[in-house]
């Protein structure tokens, strides 16, 4: 295991935002700090609970007590999947995290390919894992799922003019200063949209962008936070998205000698 310092990666922050995950808790905590360990010793893994009724919080409280690198943070509300993460930022931000990591705490997201992000995050401001870039895909879903998340990020795409082949994922890596840039408090939508927004502010920041591959997996216990409403407030609030970040780039200029909308596949 590298230190740190030696491995440029500097402080190290696993934001996992939980709504009844109990039967996940436990082991994908333990699965993460193992992959993490293996290439930064300065990790942090924090459980952002919005008091789930199933225990998910205690369950995470008794992980911090055992473990100095897990952290949690309750919320008394079950606010939406943005609020949580925009909590969990501020507070890995204001314990001095370098690089910030957004996962789901089904196992959708395999943890480990946690050590694929960090790497790829020594050269670009926001890293994406992607199911739709070359070699990424998805398992364990219905034709109709498969459909709805193709499109989503179809539709997306093509009304914001950008590259990125998978703005609807939640599986990411930031730079602080990538959230600091772009004003992620000031956000303004939950679920898809707010995963949309992000990559597209720090698009059009001039900050550069990368997407590795990902499959993508099925929860295997629990039950789904998917619903009709939240993709549909990511279809009807992307047009208003293009709009405020376009008038936000006034203010806002890219950064010198960086092209906007840069992304690469990988």
């Amino acid at each position: 295991m590298h230190s740190s310092e030696t491995n440029g990666h500097g402080s190290v922050w696993l934001v996992l935002p939980t709504y009844n995950e109990a039967e996940n808790i436990e082991s994908l905590v333990s699965t993460a700090r193992r992959e993490l360990a293996r290439v930064v010793e300065d990790h942090h893994v924090l459980v952002v609970d919005d008091g789930s009724p199933d225990g998910t919080g205690q369950i995470a409280d008794a992980l911090a007590a055992e473990d100095d690198h897990v952290e949690v943070l309750h919320r008394t509300q079950k606010e939406g999947l943005g609020r949580a993460y925009i909590a969990g930022f501020e507070y890995a931000l204001r314990a001095g995290a370098d690089l910030i990591i957004e996962m789901d705490a089904d196992y959708s997201h395999d943890p480990r390919d946690l050590p694929r992000l960090l790497a790829a995050a020594q050269t670009a401001d926001l890293v994406l894992g992607s199911r739709y870039t070359r070699g990424g895909g998805v398992s364990d879903w219905s034709l109709v799922r498969r459909l709805i998340s193709r499109g989503g990020s179809w539709y997306a795409r093509r009304l914001l003019g950008v590259g990125v082949r998978d703005l609807t994922g939640g599986f990411k890596c930031f730079r602080r200063e990538t959230l600091n840039r772009i004003d992620y408090r000031d956000t303004h939508a939950n679920g898809y949209g707010f995963q949309i927004e992000l990559t597209y502010r720090t698009i059009q920041a001039g900050m550069r962008v990368v997407e590795i591959p990902i499959v993508f997996r099925d929860r295997q216990a629990g039950k789904s936070k998917m619903s009709t409403k939240i993709v549909i407030e990511a279809m009807w609030k992307v047009p208003a998205l293009r709009l405020r970040v376009r008038r936000r780039q006034l203010a806002m200029p890219p950064l010198a000698g960086v092209s906007p909308q840069h992304s690469d596949a990988r």
